[in-house]
């Protein structure tokens, strides 16, 4: 079900801050943005396969986490991530 590697490498070399970085936090957030929103197209389709809806939770609950630390060390960048792939903020 996960990313294919085109679509991947099109999002680090979008969203990472050197050359050869791909494990950055806003590379990170932009892969699992990613793969949640075509879960979340998946799950509106197939509404009882609740394996998938609880890997589903666990992605988001990681995005959060990671969200959490990037707001914590790189404030700025953390409003320009979540404007840009349109996160809701608390």
């Amino acid at each position: 079900m996960g990313l294919d590697k085109d679509k991947k490498q099109e999002i680090i070399q979008e969203y990472k801050r050197h050359g050869e970085d791909t494990g950055s936090p806003e590379v990170q957030i932009a892969i699992l943005t990613k793969r949640i929103t075509e879960l979340t197209d998946h799950l509106k389709i197939n509404k009882h396969d609740e394996s998938s809806r609880r890997g589903l939770l666990k992605l988001v609950g990681r995005r959060r986490r990671l969200l959490a630390y990037l707001r914590r060390k790189d404030y700025q960048s953390y409003l320009a991530l979540t404007e840009k792939l349109n996160i809701r903020k608390k």
